[in-house]
This record gives C-alpha cells, sequence and structure tokens, in this order.
C-alpha cells in the first residue's frame, strides 16, 4: 500500500515505494523530498530535493546531516510547505533524519522524538549505529542548549 506517514503538519515519512507516486505527493501537498540513500531514485514531480547519500549501514556517517536535514525540514514549513523524507523501506535511514529533527527544532528527548515516529511509522527501526549517532545529536543539541543558557544569564 502506497502511503505517506505524518510526522507534524510539515513532515512527511515513507519508503521510495510511495515517495516516487506523484499522484500521492501532489495530493499530500509535499513541496521538499529528502532522499536518504545513495541509489533510490526521486519523484517526477518539480519539487526542491536533497540527497543524503548514505547506505542503511551502521558504519555510514548519518550524524553529519541531522543538523542540515532538521534545518532544511524547519524552513520548508516555515515557507508554507510540507517535506517528505524518505529511504529505501522507510526504516532506517530516514526515521532517523526525522528524529533528528524532532529533537531539534521541536526540542524533544531521542526517546521522545522516536516514540513519536514510531507511533505514525510502526515499521521504523533504525540501525544501532545511527542509533549511537542520535544519542551522541541528543548529548550536542544539550550541550548547545546549556551554552545558549549560559550566555543569555550573563
Amino acid at each position: 500500500m502506497l502511503q505517506l506517514c505524518k510526522l507534524t503538519d510539515s513532515l512527511l515519512i515513507s519508503n521510495s515505494r510511495s515517495a516516487c507516486d506523484d499522484e500521492l505527493l501532489s495530493r499530500e501537498g509535499v513541496t521538499f523530498c529528502i532522499n536518504v540513500s545513495k541509489q533510490q531514485p526521486f519523484p517526477g514531480l518539480k519539487i526542491s530535493t536533497m540527497r543524503v547519500p548514505v547506505f542503511d549501514d551502521p558504519a555510514e556517517n548519518l550524524y553529519k546531516y541531522f543538523d542540515r536535514c532538521a534545518d532544511a525540514i524547519e524552513n520548508a514549513g516555515r515557507a508554507g510547505g510540507r517535506t517528505l523524507v524518505y529511504c529505501k523501506n522507510g526504516r532506517s535511514r530516514s526515521a532517523a533524519i526525522c528524529t533528528a529533527y524532532l529533537m531539534k527544532h521541536r526540542h524533544l528527548c531521542l526517546q521522545e522524538a522516536f516514540e513519536h515516529v514510531k507511533s505514525a511509522r510502526p515499521v521504523v527501526e533504525p540501525n544501532e549505529g545511527f542509533w549511537v549517532q542520535l544519542q551522541r545529536f541528543e548529548c550536542e543539541l544539550q550541550s548547545r542548549q546549556l551554552g545558549a543558557n549560559s550566555s543569555t544569564s550573563g
């Protein structure tokens, strides 16, 4: 079944088969796609796209894309658009990117962010390497927050 799973009003997650169904994307108002794979195709629609060229391999460095993707999703939403994040199966890579977005811009802890993604798309399961990178990102976000708080309380 072709389906886009809604995480927020401006963020959706799916597999590549659903992501390449132009009619589905049009109906859902998708304006921006983040393709978290090296080889999956982009939709045929004329919309903005970004490729995050990683395999679903625990050794891949997905961490370095968390900030860039989270900010791109946030910017698209602020501009009134809707972002679809997808990978081959919509389980590991795309789930990690969406979780990172929820942590950074919705200020959820890793567990809350992941549970939110999993409740919308029950098949999600980031591989262990991506999970460790999400834990690192959570620590990074906490230290940024502490730094911001200490500089404003001066």
